[in-house]
C-alpha cells in the first residue's frame, strides 16, 4: 500500500472531523448546523480545485449533486431531514461522485439495519404496540409535522459517518487520484520482457 499523500490526509481528517460533530448534533439536537455544512461544502470547493484542478471541481460538483440530490428528493417525500441533505452534498464535494455514491449505498443498508435493530429492541421492551405508537402515529405512516424529529426512529448522520469512514479507510488509500493530474495504475499489469529467440 502506497503511503498516504497530503490530499489523502487532508480528506480523512476534515471528513473523519465533520462526520464526528455532525452525528453528534444530530443525536443530541436532531439538528445538523448550516455552521458546520456551508464552510464544509466551500472547503470542499477549494480542496478540489487546489489539489485536482478543474477536472476535480467537476467531480466535486458531480459528488455534491450526487449526494444532496439524492436526499433532497427524499426530503421532499418527508423521508429525512434537510441537515441530512446539506451534509451528503458539502461531503459529496470532498469525496467526489464515484465515493460518494459507495457513502450512500452503504448509509442506506446501515439505516435499514439500524432501523430494524430500533424497532425490534423497542418492541421487546414496550411492546409491539407502544413501539408502533411511538413511531407511527396512526400506525401507517410517520407524520411530517413538527414532532417528526422526536418520531424519527434514528439519526440519518451517525450512519452517513459510519458509511464514510468505511469508505475512507477502504477506497481512499488506494485511490487512483493522488495527486492533481496523476493517476496511478493500480493493480496493472507489469510489462514483461520480451523473450529474445
Amino acid at each position: 500500500m502506497p503511503a498516504l499523500t497530503l490530499p489523502q490526509i487532508l480528506l480523512i481528517l476534515v471528513l473523519s472531523i465533520v462526520t464526528v460533530v455532525a452525528a453528534i448534533s444530530d443525536y443530541r439536537f436532531r439538528k445538523i448546523p448550516n455552521k458546520l455544512t456551508v464552510p464544509v461544502f466551500l472547503a470542499g470547493l477549494v480542496y478540489q480545485l487546489v489539489f485536482f484542478g478543474f477536472a476535480g471541481l467537476l467531480d466535486g460538483l458531480a459528488g455534491f449533486a450526487i449526494g444532496f440530490g439524492t436526499l433532497f428528493v427524499l426530503w421532499i417525500i418527508g423521508g429525512g431531514g434537510g441537515g441530512d441533505v446539506k451534509l451528503m452534498g458539502a461531503i459529496g464535494v470532498w469525496l467526489g461522485r464515484v465515493l460518494t455514491t459507495w457513502v450512500l449505498g452503504l448509509s442506506t443498508v446501515f439505516v435499514i439495519f439500524g432501523t430494524f435493530v430500533v424497532l425490534v429492541v423497542g418492541a421487546f421492551r414496550n411492546g409491539v404496540g407502544k413501539t408502533r405508537e411511538q413511531y407511527m402515529p396512526d400506525g401507517k405512516t410517520v407524520h411530517a409535522d413538527r414532532d417528526s424529529k422526536n418520531r424519527r426512529i434514528m439519526a440519518f448522520a451517525m450512519p452517513v459517518a459510519v458509511a464514510t469512514w468505511v469508505v475512507l479507510a477502504w477506497q481512499v488509500p488506494s485511490w487512483p487520484y493522488r495527486t492533481a493530474g496523476e493517476k496511478i495504475q493500480s493493480n496493472a499489469p507489469a510489462a514483461s520482457p520480451e523473450k529474445s529467440g
